[in-house]
C-alpha cells in the first residue's frame, strides 16, 4: 500500500546524493524514494527548481516550477502517483524496474484505479501496458479498448527502440528492445548521437582502400591474436601463446554460430584450459567479483552475480533478445552493448564470464554485419587501453546494487543471496555501457587498426631493404626489428656482439638510420 500522497521531496540530499540546486525531486526518483522501492535511483534524476529554467546536466534534469506534477492533498494518492508517472514517461523515458516494483507493491484495487485515470489517454495506455508486460499477467477488471490510434511504448526521442509489434488490448506499439525476461534500455544522449552521426563502417572501408589485401589479412590475423591476449590480460592472466591463439581462433569465428546456452558453454570450455578446479557450465552456487579479506577470508564483493536459480530464465531471455536485436534495424553497437554487458552482469559461469562477454561484442557486431567479412574489431585491445574507464562502466551498474542485495557468507567464503534479485539483471539502463563501447569502436577504427596497417607496411619496406642490401633471412629480420623496437631504434651492444656480430659498425649505423627513417614516418 502507498503510505503517502506526497512524492515530491525538497530534501537537499537524496540517498546520499546532493541536489545541484534547491528544489523538489520528481518523477521516478521521487516514487523510488517515497514508496520506497528497492531499486537504484535512475542514472539521470529529475527535479524542479524555483530559481532556474529547464536545463540538462550529466546526472540531473532540471525543470522550472511550471513542470511540477500535481501532488497534494486535494487529489488522491493514486492520482499523485499517476501524475509523477506521466511526468517520468514524458521527460525521463521508460524505467522498467520502477514499473516492476510498482506492480508488486500496489494492490489490485490501486492498480485498477491507476490505469483508469484518463483511460483512453496515451500515457494511461502506456502505464497499463507496462504494468501488465513486466509481470506477464493482466490487471483484474481492466477491459480492452478500441477506436484509438496506436502509440509507441518507448518514446524514441528519449530512448532507443526496435520497430515493435502492436498490442491490440492496449492499442500501443510495443517497441521495447527486449522481452519481459530481459530488456535493457539505452537513453539518447548527445554522445551517442554524435557517434551515430558518423559512418564508422564506411570510414573503415575508406581507410583500407588502396591497402594491399595481404597486409589487411596479416593485420587482421595479428590483431585477432592481440585481442585474444588483451582479453586474458584484462582478467589478470598471461596465457601461453597456444591458449591465446585458440581463443583468437574462436573470436575469428564470431557470428558463425547462433547464440544458445550450449554455445555459451562451448565457449567456456575453450576459455578454461584446466577444468579440474572450475565448475564448468552454469553455476550451481552463488558468485561474486571482488576480493577476500586476507585474515578472515570474508568475501568483499564489488559485483554480485545473479542467483543460480535465476540463470536459466535470464539466459533464455538474453538469447531471445539477441535474436530480436540481430533481426531489427537497431544499431549494431547498441545491440552489442545490451547483449554483452547483460551477459557479464548476469555472470552465469564460475569462470570465463569476462572473456565470453567480450566475445559477445564480436559476435553481435559480426551478426549485424558491422564490418566487412573476415575483419574482427579488436575491441579488447581498446578496452585494455582504457581499462579504468571500463572498470567505471562496470561499477556504474554493480555498485548501486550492492546495498540492495542481501547475502550471507558460505562455508567456502562464497556468497549466498537471500533476497529476490532477478529483476536487477533482466531490466537495467545500458546507456553508459553503450557510450563506452562506441568509444572503443571509434578508437579501434581511427587508431588501433590504422596503426597496425601502418606498422606492417613499414615492416615490409624495412624487410625489403634488408633483403636487398644484406640478403638477411626473414626470421633474422624479425629478431632485428624486435631489438630495434625495444631500444628506440638503436641496436644494443649485446645484440651487436651476439646475434649480429657479423655486421660492421658502419653497417649497423646504416641499418639504424634506415629503421628510423621508415618507422618514423
Amino acid at each position: 500500500m502507498i503510505d503517502s500522497a506526497y512524492f515530491s521531496d525538497d530534501a537537499p540530499i537524496i540517498q546520499g546524493i546532493a541536489k545541484p540546486y534547491p528544489g523538489w525531486i520528481v518523477g521516478y526518483a521521487a516514487i523510488i524514494e517515497k514508496l520506497p522501492l528497492q531499486i537504484p535511483l535512475p542514472a539521470v534524476k529529475a527535479m524542479i527548481s524555483v530559481k532556474y529554467r529547464s536545463v540538462k546536466m550529466s546526472s540531473w534534469l532540471i525543470f522550472s516550477a511550471a513542470y511540477l506534477p500535481q501532488d497534494n492533498t486535494s487529489i488522491s494518492k493514486i492520482e499523485a502517483l499517476y501524475n509523477h508517472l506521466v511526468f517520468a514517461l514524458k521527460y525521463e523515458g521508460v524505467n522498467l524496474l520502477v514499473f516492476t516494483k510498482l506492480r508488486e507493491k500496489l494492490s489490485s484495487e490501486e492498480l485498477l484505479a491507476l490505469v483508469n485515470i484518463q483511460p483512453l489517454g496515451q500515457y494511461s495506455r502506456r502505464i497499463w501496458f507496462l504494468m501488465e508486460w513486466v509481470s506477464g499477467t493482466p490487471i483484474i477488471g481492466k477491459s480492452d479498448i478500441t477506436k484509438k490510434s496506436y502509440v509507441p511504448v518507448v518514446d524514441t526521442k528519449l530512448q532507443f527502440a526496435v520497430s515493435g509489434i502492436k498490442s491490440p488490448r492496449h492499442l500501443v506499439l510495443n517497441n521495447l528492445p527486449g522481452t519481459n525476461k530481459f530488456c535493457a534500455l539505452i537513453r539518447k544522449t548527445e554522445k551517442i548521437e554524435q557517434h551515430l552521426s558518423k559512418s564508422y563502417v564506411e570510414e573503415n572501408r575508406k581507410q583500407l582502400a588502396g591497402i594491399r589485401k595481404d597486409i589487411i589479412q596479416r593485420a587482421s590475423a595479428f590483431l585477432l591474436l592481440k585481442d585474444s591476449k588483451a582479453s586474458f590480460t584484462i582478467e589478470g592472466e598471461s596465457p601461453k601463446s597456444k591458449r591465446a591463439a585458440r581463443w583468437g581462433s574462436a573470436i575469428g569465428q564470431a557470428g558463425l554460430i547462433d547464440l544458445s546456452k550450449e554455445e555459451l558453454i562451448r565457449l567456456q570450455h575453450l576459455v578454461i584450459e584446466n577444468h579440474r578446479f572450475v565448475q564448468m557450465g552454469l553455476r550451481t552456487k552463488g558468485g561474486f567479483v571482488g576480493e577476500h579479506d586476507r585474515l578472515s577470508g570474508e568475501p568483499i564483493p564489488g559485483h554480485i552475480s545473479a542467483k543460480p536459480d535465476d540463470l536459466d530464465d535470464l539466459l533464455n531471455g538474453l538469447i531471445e533478445v539477441n535474436q530480436l536485436l540481430i533481426k531489427d534495424d537497431i544499431h549494431a553497437v547498441l545491440a552489442a552493448a545490451i547483449i554483452a554487458f547483460g551477459f557479464v552482469f548476469i555472470h552465469p559461469f564460475e569462470d570465463g564470464n569476462g572473456r565470453i562477454h567480450r566475445y559477445l561484442i564480436h559476435h553481435t557486431l559480426a551478426k549485424k554485419q558491422f564490418a566487412d567479412q573476415g575483419i574482427i574489431f579488436p575491441v579488447s585491445s581498446s578496452i585494455l587501453n582504457h581499462i579504468n574507464d571500463y572498470q567505471q562502466v562496470l561499477e556504474s551498474y554493480s555498485k548501486p546494487l550492492l546495498d540492495l542485495i542481501e547475502w550471507v557468507e558460505t562455508k567456502d567464503h562464497n556468497v549466498k543471496v537471500t533476497n529476490e534479485t532477478k529483476d536487477y539483471y533482466r531490466f537495467f539502463d545500458a546507456t553508459k555501457q553503450a557510450e563506452f563501447l562506441f568509444d572503443c569502436v571509434e578508437d579501434t577504427i581511427k587508431n588501433i587498426f590504422p596503426q597496425e596497417i601502418n606498422y606492417l607496411a613499414n615492416y615490409d619496406a624495412f624487410k625489403d631493404y634488408m633483403d636487398e642490401e644484406f640478403e638477411m633471412t626473414d626470421k633474422l629480420v624479425s629478431v632485428l626489428v624486435r631489438f630495434l623496437e625495444q631500444n628506440q631504434g638503436v641496436l644494443s651492444k649485446r645484440a651487436r656482439e651476439k646475434e649480429f656480430s657479423m655486421l660492421t659498425e658502419r653497417e649497423v649505423t646504416r641499418i639504424e638510420s634506415t629503421y628510423t627513417e621508415i618507422f618514423g614516418r
